[in-house]
């Protein structure tokens, strides 16, 4: 049975907002999702959900990614922590307005103890919604 992203992250029930693992490489995963459309979404506010939460789903991916590669050589996932955003654009104003699924992409650029550099992009329909950069910081378990 294939792993669901739900798997791999921290986040539960409705926080999960990514949905499928559509393919993934040491390099790069692809996820898709339709939870943008979801009403109880929660991230939504005032009945809406705003492009900026794209963010969001482009970190999970990054999660998600991360705990591919710690599966694949039998390690524990670690927790990471986003340190920093990079060159955000959102290319639309709101998510839940987009009747199509998001593809969701995240592309390692650097790995170098602990410290990550993300790409990632948001799509519907290969209309891109929101790209940029994120930093996260591994955090690795310490022996006494």
């Amino acid at each position: 049975m294939p792993l669901t992203p739900g798997q791999l992250i921290p986040h539960a029930g409705s926080m999960c907002l990514l949905e499928q693992i559509v393919n993934w490489d040491q390099q790069q995963v692809v996820c898709s999702t339709g939870s943008h459309r979801s009403l109880k979404n929660p991230l939504r506010s005032n009945g809406q959900l705003s492009a900026i939460h794209a963010i969001e789903y482009g970190a999970q991916a990054v999660a998600v990614h991360g705990g591919l590669l710690a599966q694949e050589r039998n390690e524990a996932i670690q927790p990471g922590y986003l340190a920093a955003l990079r060159h955000i654009r959102l290319h639309q104003s709101r998510l839940d307005e987009i009747e199509s699924a998001l593809t969701v992409e995240a592309t390692q650029l650097l790995c170098d103890a602990g410290n990550l550099i993300y790409s990632f992009t948001v799509k519907a329909a290969d209309q891109a919604i929101a790209d940029g950069r994120v930093v996260v910081i591994v955090q690795s378990e310490v022996s006494t």
